[in-house]
């Protein structure tokens, strides 16, 4: 099923796919993204499935604020800093585990987070209000989707495709490793890496 991200109330249908146990396509700001309930584990291997990704690989959690988070990661205050300055946005932290996001990691003592800036993803968040995985809408090792016409060959494959048109950035986030200082870039996306040092350093 394609579906506008125009359309009354969509967000809501597609919260209700993904929290119960549906796999959703999304648009972000970025790039398209599979996403799921982060809470079911089959959802979550049928992502790994239709990607064809290696399970070592991590997902990403994504809730609407950062009260949220804190259930599952631990800021420091140089996170709660970064977090507070380009969320909804860009940047992806990854932060050390809580006892719980532990659990919902499959024992990783770190996890990537993020808050989008993307109306539609911000709507869905806030109606499911549980935190999401995502992942690119994308075979493994292959270009991340930007447009919508990139994600339709996996229609028989998901649940619901959300057509939100051509993401903003068009480029993945960049993804922050925080979890001990020096803190390193873990991937160079969108979010330039001058921005972000002036609230480290």
């Amino acid at each position: 099923m394609i579906v506008s991200s125009n359309e009354k109330y969509v967000y809501t249908v597609t919260a209700n796919i993904i929290f119960n146990g549906g796999v959703a396509i999304i648009p972000t700001d970025t790039v398209y993204g599979f996403a799921v309930n982060a809470f079911n584990l089959q959802a979550q291997r049928r992502i790994y499935s239709i990607k064809k990704r290696d399970h070592s690989k991590p997902l990403i959690l994504m809730s609407h604020s950062i009260h949220n988070m804190k259930i599952f990661v631990q800021f420091s205050i140089e996170a709660i800093r970064l977090a507070k300055k380009f969320w909804p946005g860009q940047l992806t932290l990854i932060l050390p585990t809580t006892a719980l996001g532990k659990i919902l990691s499959g024992g990783r003592d770190n996890l990537g987070v993020r808050i989008p800036n993307n109306n539609f993803i911000l709507h869905l968040l806030k109606a499911i209000n549980i935190p999401i995985f995502t992942t690119s809408a994308n075979i493994s090792h292959s270009h991340s989707a930007k447009f919508q016409s990139e994600v339709f060959k996996f229609e028989k494959l998901v649940d619901i495709i959300i057509d939100g048109g051509k993401c903003v950035f068009a480029q993945e986030s960049t993804i922050l490793d925080a979890v001990h200082f020096p803190y390193t870039i873990v991937r160079h996306g969108c979010l330039k890496i001058t921005e972000i040092l002036k609230y480290i350093l």
